[in-house]
């Protein structure tokens, strides 16, 4: 456990919601007295040790989820969003804070009214006359919501997890491809392989499946895997859409695709023996891929989701982005975090793994913060298959807070220990409160900014 003191009100009165003790009932389970615990929910004192351990043993309760928690995540997003000039001036972080703490809520409604704001304005911005309808601009993005929704669970979706990991625990065929098409078979669904000229991985004609020949191996398994999730478990995932309460049909849609995806990662890498070997290969992507019959991208994701309550892995975090730096796919277990409504920061080694393709690029950074990672980049750019067919281009960013960096191969040869080594980096120019930045696109937001007429530098302005 951490260090740091944990403020966990919401936490404590879920908990009791749900046992439904009154609260001294709850309070003589936990062995404080009833001004206490009436204290420690309204968040005016911190957990204490001793009630961490009660809730632990007599509630089950995971005290890494609520060391962690979403108050970080919501900080930190409140925090990028009231830096844009509609604010005069941005709260204090303590206040932040107690409000991610207290009113959850709250937060979430406001950073969804934020998204809408500003996709009203993107839109107005682009001229785009057929966004110009009523309503449009009111409601979220469904992308966005589904992606909250993964980020805010840590990416981790037990019933889902446990059910890919018992299919592939009862499975008899060898590899991934192979358990995919004998689980699609026990449904009446026949596979061929086929030349697909389109570029498509397959096509399906009613209960008959062609698989494209030409692509790779991992990614024939995954996508038959998809296939097998929405067949087989449909159920499932609908239970678990119900529990999410999507406010709109598109993004059910789009949450149904990424819970087939998750169970299709989660057969080719079960949790418990993928777990296993990456503690004994110390998360070597190369040798995990190999192990397991996986492509490099779906390894690092899969990394991100081992946060199974009572058997978590190293936290990481894990992204992709294409050429432009448009962030395509996020997810942080750690306290690190990306930028929601801007550029993310161009002194991050991801940027450049384009320029060195097929290599691994290793980088010590600092966030302004003062918390420390390793990070991992590596392109993953995916031929066309065929002369003059398109290249996808992206590249992979993984990495773990320092404290966990031994248990990273690739870590070996780098000190870890030299503070000189640590490159600045940060999550947005908007937000961010480095002088020195070579890179700054704009000032941030809650600065005063002064221009010098006495010399020059990198940057036309100075601030406080």
């Amino acid at each position: 456990m951490s260090s740091q003191k944990i403020f966990a009100g919401v936490a404590l009165r879920e908990t009791r919601g749900r046992v439904g003790l009154t609260q001294r009932a709850f309070a003589d389970r936990l062995g404080v007295s009833l001004p206490y615990l009436s204290q420690m929910e309204n968040n005016h004192r911190p957990v204490s040790a001793g009630v961490l351990l009660r809730l632990a043993s007599e509630f089950s309760v995971d005290l890494g989820a609520m060391a962690v928690g979403d108050a970080e995540r919501m900080v930190i997003d409140m925090a990028e969003a009231l830096a844009d000039p509609l604010f005069d001036t941005p709260p204090h972080r303590a206040d932040l804070r107690l409000a991610a703490t207290n009113a959850p809520s709250l937060v979430r409604a406001f950073l969804d009214l934020y998204r809408a704001h500003r996709e009203g304005q993107e839109r107005l911005a682009a001229l785009d006359e057929a966004l110009g309808a009523a309503g449009q601009n009111a409601t979220p993005s469904p992308w966005e919501e589904v992606r909250d929704f993964f980020h805010y669970c840590d990416n981790y979706i037990d019933a889902v997890d446990r059910a890919a990991e018992n299919f592939a625990r009862h499975a008899h065929e060898p590899t991934p491809l192979a358990r995919a098409i004998a689980g699609l078979a026990d449904h009446g669904i026949t596979v061929d392989l086929a030349e697909l000229g389109s570029g498509a991985v397959y096509l399906r004609d009613e209960m008959r499946i062609s698989l494209n020949v030409a692509a790779e191996p991992a990614t024939q398994a995954f996508q038959l895997l998809h296939l097998l999730a929405l067949e087989a478990h449909g159920d499932l995932l609908e239970a678990t859409l119900e529990l999410a309460r999507f406010r709109s049909e598109t993004a059910r849609e789009i949450a149904r695709l990424g819970l087939a995806n998750y169970f299709a990662g989660a057969v080719m890498m079960p949790y418990s023996a993928f777990l296993d070997a990456a503690r004994r290969e110390r998360h070597d992507l190369e040798r995990l891929a190999h192990l397991f019959s996986a492509s490099l991208e779906q390894v690092a994701h899969r990394l991100s989701t081992m946060q199974r309550g009572g058997n978590r892995g190293v936290p990481f975090f894990f992204v992709r982005v294409d050429q432009a730096g448009t962030i395509t796919k996020r997810h942080s277990a750690t306290q690190m975090q990306f930028a929601r409504f801007g550029g993310a920061c161009p002194l991050w080694n991801v940027h450049q793994a384009f320029e060195t393709p097929g290599r691994f690029l290793r980088q010590l950074a600092e966030t302004p913060d003062g918390k420390r990672y390793l990070l991992l980049a590596r392109d993953v750019s995916k031929p066309g298959g065929a002369f003059g067919a398109p290249i996808r281009r992206f590249a992979i960013g993984l990495g773990c807070e320092i404290s966990q960096a031994r248990d990273m191969v690739y870590a070996d040869g780098l000190d870890v220990g030299n503070p000189q080594l640590f490159e600045p980096i940060g999550v947005s120019c908007r937000i961010c409160p480095r002088q020195a930045c070579h890179q700054r696109s704009v000032p941030p937001i809650d600065r005063d900014i002064r221009i010098p007429v006495d010399r020059s530098g990198p940057l036309p302005y100075e601030f406080a």
